[in-house]
């Protein structure tokens, strides 16, 4: 089945899929209210993750034969659904989360994918090591794409870029199983953006933003970690540096401040943004740039010009730490400056 058609049939499913986790939504009191770290200004039905994961499923059940590493990720990624599905109607204790996103990262492993052929390790297997790396590199995957949750289109946007690219990736080293993955990963995330685009009438949820990302880490694995080479290893990283960024600074943040890396806050490069002066849709816009700068640099360090992709990962984390650390007066004079 071409790659076209998978996209197509992921995309169309999850345009028709989202009203209908929109309703459920309201039938089960998934509902984000605002207030607090928030930034929405009406109650918004919060398991748009549901249609991203029927989307993406049925895409696959369609345009795949099924063998065992598919039969993993769908047992996965149904747990990781389920957790976030709970978490987003009743919610739940962060450590409690944690342990089942051990245990749906554990099934990847239970199921053959291991982190034990990397880059320089040659044809040494690192066993149970291997195993423990899988789990924590799944793990850390699925909390980097939920922390860039916070605003209208965030998340489903930086994740429909990061699959493209990894479709590149997996294309042009003749991985054709993960190339579907991503593409219906991609077709997944875009049908949901056009009811996620700001003003928002859905949230994708931990339902769908945990669910991202336990694809993204399942997939890669799968595909791009088995060439045994550090493209495989460092792709993923770099088309997710912004995400990745923002989680680093959190963990930095909370540490410093006492809480627990758990605890939300108010802290994040969106909320940093917003709390400036820009609009949801200019601070997703601009989120959406230094994701896309990642991205191409990804790709020109995969095509061997390691110069101009340093150049611009310098550039990206540059602007990056102007935003986290620079006092709110100075952005605010920033976004004034360009939002003219």
């Amino acid at each position: 089945m071409s790659y076209v058609w998978t996209f197509i049939l992921a995309l169309l499913i999850a345009v028709l899929a989202t009203p209908i986790s929109m309703i459920l939504g309201h039938r089960w009191g998934a509902i984000a209210i605002p207030g607090g770290r928030h930034v929405h200004k009406r109650p918004i039905p919060r398991i748009g993750g549901l249609a991203i994961y029927a989307a993406f499923w049925l895409a696959i059940v369609f345009t795949q034969s099924w063998n065992s590493d598919l039969s993993g990720l769908f047992v996965g990624s149904t747990i990781i659904v389920g957790v976030g599905l709970w978490d987003d109607i009743k919610d739940m204790r962060p450590l409690t989360k944690l342990f089942w996103q051990i245990a749906a990262a554990s099934v990847l492993v239970l199921f053959g994918f291991s982190m034990d052929s990397l880059p320089y390790f040659g044809a040494i297997k690192l066993w149970w090591v291997g195993a423990l790396l899988a789990i924590f590199w799944v793990i850390g995957l699925v909390n980097t794409v939920n922390i860039s949750d916070g605003l209208d289109g965030l998340a489903a946007g930086i994740c429909f870029m990061a699959a493209i690219l990894l479709f590149w990736s997996a294309n042009r080293i003749n991985q054709v199983v993960p190339a579907h993955l991503t593409l219906a990963l991609a077709g997944s995330a875009l049908g949901f953006l056009v009811y996620n685009f700001h003003p928002a009438k859905v949230f994708m949820g931990d339902t769908g933003s945990m669910f991202l990302g336990y694809i993204i880490g399942g997939i890669s694995i799968m595909g791009l970690l088995k060439t045994a080479t550090v493209l495989g290893l460092v792709f993923p990283l770099v088309v997710l540096g912004m995400p990745l960024t923002d989680l680093t600074f959190a963990i930095i943040r909370r540490k410093i401040h006492g809480q627990s890396i758990g605890q939300a806050d108010r802290g994040h490069l969106h909320h940093r943004l917003i709390d400036a002066g820009l609009s949801q849709r200019q601070a997703v816009l601009m989120l959406y740039a230094m994701s896309a700068c990642f991205g191409i640099a990804a790709v020109l360090g995969a095509m061997g010009s390691w110069i101009w992709a340093a150049v611009l990962l310098i550039a990206d984390f540059t602007f990056i730490l102007f935003i986290m650390l620079r006092r709110t007066q100075a952005l605010t004079a920033f976004a004034r400056k360009h939002s003219k």
